[in-house]
Parts: C-alpha cells; structure tokens; sequence
C-alpha cells in the first residue's frame, strides 16, 4: 500500500480540482512531485512532469514518478501539439526568462492550460514597498531578493492583459490567499488585483 501523501499547497488543491479524471496531464516545474502524485492517486491522470531543479527531480524519480528533468524556457518545443489535455505551470511562469513564449508554448501542447502565481499587485505587497522602500517578502514571495528565483514578477492586471495578447480564452479564474481563501475572478480588476494574494487561471486556446 502506498504511503499517505503530505497536504497539498492551497493552489495546488484548487488546481487538482479543475483537472478531469483520466486525463494526460503535463506539470511544468513539478518540484518534488506532489501534483502529479496526488492526482494520479485521486483521479486516475496518466501525469508527467518536467524539472528543473537535479534535487526535484531525484524526490520524483524516488517515489516512481515520470519526472525528467527540462527547463520550461527551452524544452517545450519538444512536444507535439495537442498532446496532452491539461499542461500545468504552478508557481513557476514569474521563474521563467519567457513568459509569453512558454505560456504560448503550453497552449500548444495543452487543450487546456491551468497557470498559478503570487499577485505581486496584493495590497500587503504595496505597502511593504511604499512603506520600507524594500522588495517585500510575504508567505507567497518569501524569498530576499537576491536570493529569489523570481525573475519577472507580475499582478493579476498584467497576466489577464498577457492573456488578452495571446488571444487565450479564459474559462475560469481564482483568487487564493495563504489562509485558504479561495474565491471567483468574475472580472478580475482594481479590487481582485489589490486583496488577491494570489491567482489561478484556467485557459485554452481561442478558437480560430
């Protein structure tokens, strides 16, 4: 019997809930698997991931997960389009050198693409900085910031602006804060992008 698996980041329970049972999943920076393992037990995934890190990727290999390990900058046009019908990037696209490219590139390889990240717009953020005059540090960017692999942090406008460019749909968005509240992106604005500490959103390519 497999061992029982530790709790799942918050993001990470709302973004296994929008995933359909016995679908082909790909987690782009997986980490040390928790995603992929808890839905492959939960939903019957066929779950792949990608990571950069030798440390995720040998937690992954050591638990019989089908990890390798890639950067999500280069090595995504390795994979046909359409392949997969959710490509998962959590956490991750404010790690990446290339936003736009990656997110377009998982859009390709994904029918559907899920993405999570900290709303640098959060108003704990803002009055961090305007306050102390230093790059802040909350429970979602709790790196210093030389040490943070956080390279192009961004707020919940200028995702939603990044989707409109792209010409992604956006069939659904969440708010996410440390403390588990989760709540609907109806039509994220001044108010979401100020109180959010965090997002989730669930995309697809528009229709041509």
């Amino acid at each position: 019997m497999l061992a029982k698996a530790p709790p799942l980041r918050q993001d990470l329970v709302q973004i296994a809930e929008m995933v359909t049972p016995s679908s082909r999943v790909l987690d782009v920076g997986c980490g040390s698997g928790e995603l992929i393992e808890h839905l492959a037990r939960a939903k019957n995934v066929d779950a792949r991931g990608i990571e950069l890190s030798q440390a995720g990727v040998n937690a992954c290999v050591a638990k019989g997960l089908p990890v390798i390990q890639g950067d999500a900058d280069t090595d995504l046009a390795d994979y046909p389009a359409q392949s997969f019908d959710f490509a998962i990037l959590s956490q991750t696209i404010q790690a990446t050198h290339k936003p736009k490219a990656v997110l377009e590139e998982l859009l390709r390889i994904g029918k559907r693409v899920i993405v999570s990240f900290p709303n640098f717009g959060f108003w704990r953020v803002r009055l961090s900085l305007a306050l102390t005059g230093r790059m802040p540090r909350t429970g979602s960017l709790s790196y210093a910031w030389h040490e943070t692999p956080n390279i192009h942090l961004c707020t919940i406008a200028d995702f939603v602006a990044l989707t409109r460019e792209i010409d992604a749909a956006v069939e659904q968005s969440l708010a996410v804060n440390e403390g588990g509240d989760v709540r609907e992106l109806t039509r994220p604005g001044y108010w979401d992008n100020l109180t959010a500490e965090g997002a989730i959103f669930l995309l697809s390519r528009r229709a041509s």
